[in-house]
């Protein structure tokens, strides 16, 4: 059998609890009871296939025009991507193997996880049967039973479909939107690439649209009247209101409020204290994780996922990408042994023993008709101590650990009180105030100190009579809506969009329709990064002019719609259920496409860009065509300057100098800081995830005088060919 997982360190998991031999991007499995012939396992490096780019299809289509628009493939077609062209050919020479008489399928148990791993077996021309490796977390009893039930590969086959046809809508929407929209606004003088697609752009309409409310936001000033009451010796202070608002326009009529409540005598008209309980939170999804993580260490979605996905392939926490809240009884079985696991763990021995000793019958938690491909994400039985963890995956760790303790714990319960306070029969007061009467789950997880903190009122009756001890005038001003967090960006593609209170979004967050999917969304917002439409500063998300421009010339056309993507990514997931078919949507995407190009040429006649900093845009596109030095050549008295590809001397058409530095080294992008950086000290920081083969290294670049060109300089103790 030959095993192709989807990446180097998965494929080395799924083998090291079997005897092997290491070879160049393989693995040989010995003969063993589940391989009695043995087995090789190889990977790919993720993505190791690419659609191919427009003029590859039709020579044409290379120049950007409107009259080569809409490309439409007549058939989509895949190629190896150059940088990891070595390690297909590895997979491919397994395949050709006469012992090999079967492959396994072991890429992630998702629809880009199937897809890589049949792309590649398509374009090495195999006809060899296949099945599905199908689990959900790396621990040795997950991937030896997942060995013992291996799936046909048709049960799977309709989520390539899914992944396929999902690339093909990209590709087609995106290409034809960028390039009609990159063409009509160089002609309004913006020389530069503006990309758009069927998620990026909607996610984009969402942040330019809060920075329109935000611009746009006139604030107001207003007053409030605060008194303190002493009520038979119960001391509380109460706000004024008039039909349950409790700001005045007018300070002159604040003030008169104010002077007339002073001294007065006051009585307690109603009081009415409400119990609420409050069950433990769902388990995580990523979504849900990655909007925690980001509130509580402004962690990046991407940063979430990508240090999941490490504690993922330690085998200690489940599948990352989930979208499920819950998980199976099989699940739920293992967790009186997780729990007496970490309970001998000094960071969660506190919480220990637990209310709850079982889950295993709560609907809240383990709920199988509420389980997708993957259940919620939960530490696995291979428990391991925090302490033993980097800083950034025993955080993560933490998350996903409290959550499923909290679930063995009881509600939380408070009372909130409300008290309505009557000054000289005239003036309406009212006081709140909240007691907890039963922490619960809440003793795990601290949503926000402040909200927890006990605002008590005193014990007074209704119809009891004091005084207003002081009354006086605070003055405020209305606030604009804040800006969105990337947590809150997060859940705002799940909702696509609409505005719901706590209970709609809790029921919204447990769907998968919206912007995107799990395994996506923090790359949409990386891209939005990428391609200069928005910047994050101190956590939250701002729209640039770039950003902006592109959104007003869309308009509040379809393709910057939440709900037509949200429909969108149901249809895929539709189609990777086997109840839609992929031909069908292919044609709407086709349609669309020119829809969408119709539309900006039309719209385009109208435009008005004359409230954006435009020649800011075209400065930028213009430093990116080389016109501007990024330094002094090392070789000779020239300006280094970028060049497209990479960056060369400016002397290069007269004295024929030689110095140049590759924008992509090894598959890592060398950007202009970085490259500002090497020519100006010598040397640049430690770069991470060069790739070389199947390895990844970190290292710094830096000139060598010796040699008269770019070399590498290893940090201490490593060794690129370990």
């Amino acid at each position: 059998m030959l095993i192709i997982a989807e990446k180097p360190d998965q494929g080395a998991t799924l083998a090291k609890q079997f005897k092997t031999k290491k070879n160049q991007g393989y693995i040989e499995i010995l003969p063993n009871d589940l391989f009695p012939d043995g087995a090789y396992v190889s990977w790919a490096i993720g993505h190791l296939t690419e659609l191919i780019s427009p003029e590859k299809y039709k020579p044409e289509w290379k120049k950007w025009s409107l009259d080569t628009l809409p490309m439409i493939p007549e058939k989509f077609q895949y190629e190896v991507t150059k940088s990891k062209y070595k390690q297909f050919q590895v997979v491919k020479s397994l395949l050709r193997k006469a012992e090999v008489k079967e492959i396994i399928h072991a890429g992630d148990a998702g629809r880009e996880g199937e897809l890589i791993v049949r792309n590649i077996v398509q374009l090495s021309g195999s006809k060899k049967p296949m099945k599905r490796l199908w689990i959900s977390s790396l621990t040795p009893k997950s991937i030896y039973e997942g060995f013992q039930h291996l799936l046909a590969e048709q049960e799977t086959r309709p989520l390539f479909h899914e992944a396929y046809t999902r690339a093909c809508a990209d590709w087609t929407v995106g290409m034809n939107a960028s390039r009609v929209y990159s063409i009509l606004l160089k002609k309004k003088g913006m020389s530069d690439v503006f990309s758009a697609g069927r998620v990026q752009t909607p996610t984009l309409a969402l942040i330019v649209k809060r920075e329109k409310e935000i611009e746009q936001f006139v604030s107001k000033p207003f007053w409030e009247v605060i008194a303190d009451f002493n009520m038979e010796g119960g001391k509380y202070q109460g706000k004024w209101q008039k039909n349950q608002e409790t700001r005045i326009d007018d300070q002159e009529m604040a003030e008169k409020i104010a002077a007339f409540c002073k001294g007065k005598d006051a009585k307690v008209t109603d009081m009415v204290t409400e119990r609420k309980e409050f069950l433990p939170p769902l388990l995580f999804n990523l979504s849900a994780l990655q909007a925690t993580a980001n509130k509580m260490y402004k962690f990046p979605p991407k940063k979430t996922l990508d240090v999941l996905q490490s504690l993922y392939q330690k085998g200690i926490v489940s599948y990352p990408r989930s979208d499920s809240n819950y998980v199976t009884m099989g699940e739920a079985e293992t967790f009186p042994d997780i729990m007496d696991k970490l309970s001998k763990y000094a960071d969660y021995s506190p919480y220990f023993p637990l209310p709850q000793p079982s889950i295993l019958h709560n609907k809240r938690f383990v709920n199988e008709k509420k389980v997708t491909d993957h259940y919620a994400i939960i530490p696995t039985e291979q428990v391991t101590d925090p302490a033993r963890l980097s800083d950034d995956e025993r955080k993560m760790y933490d998350l996903v650990v409290k959550r499923l303790i909290a679930a063995h714990y009881d509600k939380a319960i408070f009372d909130y009180t409300t008290i309505t306070t009557m000054v000289d029969q005239r003036a309406e007061f009212v006081s709140k105030g909240k007691q907890k009467i039963q922490e619960g789950w809440r003793k795990v997880i601290f949503n926000n100190e402040k909200e927890d903190e006990d605002i008590l009122l005193p014990n007074v009756e209704k119809e009891a009579t004091g005084k207003v001890v002081k009354c006086k005038v605070k003055e405020g001003k209305t606030q604009p809506p804040k800006r969105y967090t990337e947590g809150q960006l997060i859940t705002l593609m799940k909702t696509a969009g609409k505005h719901l209170d706590n209970e709609q979004l809790e029921k919204v967050l447990m769907k998968t329709e919206g912007l995107g999917t799990e395994a996506t969304r923090a790359g949409i917002i990386t891209m939005l990064k990428d391609r200069k439409y928005i910047t994050v500063q101190k956590n939250q998300v701002f729209a640039t002019d770039k950003g902006k421009v592109l959104i007003e010339a869309i308009g509040d056309k379809i393709l910057a719609s939440p709900e037509m993507t949200a429909k969108w990514e149901q249809r895929l997931r539709e189609i990777g259920e086997g109840k839609a078919s992929a031909g069908t949507f292919m044609e709407a995407v086709k349609k669309l496409s020119s829809k969408i190009i119709s539309d900006a040429i039309t719209a385009s006649n109208e435009w008005d860009f004359s409230q954006f900093d435009t020649e800011s845009i075209q400065r930028k596109s213009s430093k990116r065509k080389g016109s501007a030095s990024l330094g002094t050549c090392k070789l000779c008295d020239g300006k280094i300057v970028d060049k497209g590809n990479f960056y060369g001397c400016t002397n290069y058409p007269t004295t024929k100098c030689t110095f140049t530095v590759s924008k992509k080294i090894l598959n890592k992008n060398i950007t202009q800081a970085t490259l500002k950086t090497l020519l100006k000290l010598g040397e640049t920081d430690v770069i991470e995830g060069f790739e070389k083969g199947d390895k990844t290294f970190n290292a710094a670049l830096f000139w060598d005088e010796q040699s008269k060109k770019v070399n590498w300089k290893f940090p201490k103790e490593t060794n690129v060919y370990e």
